[in-house]
């Protein structure tokens, strides 16, 4: 849809045979962007997710230490946890109270990248017989640390992307201020008869 524009506009502004290698190259480049841009939506589902993914594991946790089986704790977290890691659960436990192989359920919510870390860890804990909790606990933990670790890296790339703006509002006046008297006051010298 945009690469058209592109494609065209290039072409007349370049012109001849440079114009039209380079218009389709940026088209590409313009396609290529936008398909691998993630929708807003799904950005957003993804953001959700992993927020309430710590509190989610260790709900989930304690629920199995009290005693209730993993069905039903998947189907007390799913009740309490709203949003796309709700409606996860539920489908999870729904799938799983019908019968299916929990470890099948997991690895197919182990496609989802947001999922990835609790489906993983949950298939392999139920398919090697470890305590699903302890798994859990170590899984609400390294999602804590991931979140942490995303926050300070976002602040940081604030940081540098702030730098730009900065230096195009500073730079012209260094020169005026800075450079340009310097250079003015020189000329004088060395021109001056």
């Amino acid at each position: 849809m945009v690469a058209g524009p592109v494609l065209v506009l290039v072409m007349l502004v370049v012109g001849g045979v440079a114009g039209v290698v380079l218009g389709v190259l940026l088209a590409g480049a313009v396609v290529v962007h936008f398909r691998r841009k993630e929708a807003p939506q799904d950005r957003r589902h993804r953001e959700l997710v992993r927020a309430d993914l710590p509190f989610a594991a260790d709900l989930m946790a304690e629920c199995l230490r009290a005693g209730q089986p993993l069905v039903g704790a998947i189907e007390i977290v799913a009740r309490v946890v709203d949003g796309p890691l709700g409606e996860r659960l539920r489908w999870a436990g729904g799938q799983m109270r019908l019968g299916a192989d929990p470890v099948e359920v997991w690895r197919g919510l182990a496609a989802e990248d947001a999922l990835a870390l609790l489906a993983r860890a949950i298939a392999r804990a139920v398919e090697s017989g470890a305590p699903v909790a302890d798994v859990l606990t170590r899984v609400a933990e390294d999602a804590r640390q991931a979140g942490r670790a995303a926050s300070s890296a976002a602040a940081r790339r604030v940081g540098v992307q702030a730098v730009a703006p900065l230096g195009v509002c500073f730079l012209p006046a260094f020169c005026f201020l800075g450079i340009i008297p310097v250079v003015a006051g020189l000329a004088t010298q060395v021109l001056a008869p």
